[in-house]
């Protein structure tokens, strides 16, 4: 699926069909949060490394326009271990459109496919908020929207069992 294709319509069997595409409308930062805690001690580059965890959520919900909000909800937090150093949520939204699409492939374009459009955007914001906030500029590794999904998917298997 792409972009740039969305909407661009063929001819199959003498049956004008919709070519599957997605738009992207808006995106936009619904809410961000920076802690530095320990701030100004610890900006100084003494120690081990820190250990990293990030988390990754994402949502989506149709909207009376017939357009989709989709919601990827990113976090990290950075630890020594003599305590945390930052804390960064980022919950990024966006509203798409999209064309074409098997009523059964919805959810699973909604979840890994918008996100994916997503990310780099996100990415960049977590990068410079945790720049401003004093430290080396975090770079979330590529995410695996797919496999986030499928996990997902799997977990609510298992919890309907």
């Amino acid at each position: 699926m792409t972009d740039t294709d969305a909407g661009s319509a063929q001819t199959q069997n003498g049956q004008l069909t919709e070519e599957p595409g997605i738009r992207i409308l808006a995106q936009f930062i619904r809410d961000l949060s920076f802690e530095n805690p320990r701030a100004p001690d610890a900006l100084r580059s003494t120690g081990p490394q820190p250990q990293i965890d990030v988390g990754v959520e994402m949502n989506a919900r149709g909207r009376d326009d017939g357009f989709f909000e989709v919601d990827l909800k990113l976090s990290a937090r950075a630890n020594r271990e003599d305590g945390p150093l930052f804390v960064v949520e980022l919950l990024y939204g966006g509203v798409f459109a999209l064309n074409g699409v098997p009523q059964e492939s919805v959810e699973a374009v909604l979840l890994t496919e918008c996100p994916r459009f997503m990310f780099p955007f996100a990415r960049r914001i977590i990068a410079d908020v945790t720049s401003e906030g004093g430290f080396p500029p975090f770079l979330l590794d590529p995410i695996d929207f797919a496999a986030v999904y499928a996990s997902r998917k799997a977990e609510e298997v298992i919890g309907h069992a």
